[in-house]
């Protein structure tokens, strides 16, 4: 057969092509993309003991143990996998690690089995080289305005909606605050690079000149943006969205207690399990503050949302929360932000309510789009 392989790494991810990952479990866990699903050839243990061999004994041999084990009924069910995959998926490109000789074991196989896939040349370090190189430009390519505000501004629903938003919470799947876990585990460092980079490409292929984040800190949960990104967002300007406390209590209720409840409710339905990981949440994201509030403002957060899950639980109303979240918001979090936006004030370039700074927005885009 003839082995077709794609340098095409641009259109692969502006498309959002289906991508079957036939590398080692192991392997996607330490980094893949978003529309790739792992049907492996090799299972870790069996990518393991080729490796031994290949090292010990030579390619050829590899080889061979390879297709012993991997052979019989083993292959027939992965070849099944690649099968149904290709049917829902019929634009889908294959790929391994650097693009050969699993790739051609997978695609020949498919061939066999009279289904005809693509590779991407030079697998997946290729496809991952060309992001990075999309992260290393990002600095040259655009201007950026940040979106700063106090807790519960809405920020990250401004980035939303604009035209030219990054959405870098989105993109590490956590919202960056000590509160902002998600129910699923937010996305490791590629991950979020990879994510992130695809985004940063569309915004180039859209022709973007500038575009707006959220005044975030150097790390998101437990990924750090890219420091070129970082070093550049430090000094770009800054506008302000400026709310009313009791508007971002309603905020942080909306996030915090009902969104989250709503999210362990998801994975584990409407039960006594999905309200206590719902708790968990809470308790252990206060305890991540605990040397910062200090022990006697964290002994009286601790009980008063000790309390308020307890009457949740038994009420089933939400706003039992109020009382520690205004609090966290009072104590903690908005004299911790006040003091970073004084320190940036060289920075501000606007301050306002939502729509103002919806507004100001778009007209600075505008501006930057007749430059």
């Amino acid at each position: 057969m003839q082995y077709f392989a794609s340098q095409d790494y641009e259109n692969i991810f502006l498309n959002s092509t289906p991508l079957l990952d036939v590398r080692a479990p192991i392997e996607y866990e330490q980094g893949a993309f978003p529309t790739a699903e792992n049907l492996p050839l090799l299972n870790n243990e069996e990518r393991h003991r080729v490796g031994i061999c290949y090292r010990q004994q030579g390619q050829q041999k590899a080889i061979a143990t390879g297709h012993q084990l991997v052979s019989g009924t083993t292959k027939q069910q992965r070849v099944a996998r690649w099968i149904t995959f290709a049917k829902q998926n019929n634009n889908a490109y294959l790929y391994c690690f650097r693009g050969g000789l699993r790739s051609k074991i997978s695609q020949q196989w498919l061939h066999d089995a009279g289904v005809s896939m693509p590779c991407v040349q030079g697998g997946y370090k290729a496809l991952r080289k060309y992001l990075i190189s999309q992260l290393d430009n990002a600095t040259s390519n655009f201007q950026f305005v940040l979106v700063g505000g106090l807790t519960g501004c809405r920020k990250t629903q401004l980035i939303q909606e604009v035209s030219n938003g990054i959405d870098l919470e989105g993109a590490a799947n956590h919202r960056g605050s000590s509160f902002g876990a998600h129910a699923l585990p937010q996305n490791s460092q590629i991950n979020f690079e990879n994510r992130l980079a695809i985004d940063l490409l569309r915004a180039n292929k859209a022709k973007q000149k500038i575009l707006a984040l959220e005044d975030e800190g150097r790390f998101i949960g437990s990924v750090d943006i890219p420091k070129n990104i970082f070093t550049k967002m430090r000094s770009s300007p800054v506008v302000v969205i400026e709310r009313k406390l009791e508007e971002r209590l309603q905020q942080l209720q909306k996030e915090y207690v009902i969104g989250m409840q709503q999210e362990f409710s998801s994975l584990y339905g409407n039960s006594e399990k999905a309200f206590e990981k719902f708790g968990d949440y809470l308790i252990s994201s206060l305890l991540r503050i605990q040397k910062r509030l200090g022990m006697p403002r964290w002994t009286e957060l601790q009980y008063k949302m000790q309390h308020a899950l307890t009457t949740h639980k038994a009420t089933g109303n939400p706003s039992v929360h109020y009382d520690w979240l205004n609090q966290l918001l009072v104590d903690y979090y908005d004299p911790m932000y006040r003091s970073q936006l004084k320190n940036r004030k060289d920075n501000i370039v606007f301050r306002g309510d939502y729509h103002a700074c919806l507004q100001a927005i778009n007209e600075m885009t505008s501006k930057f789009a007749l430059v």
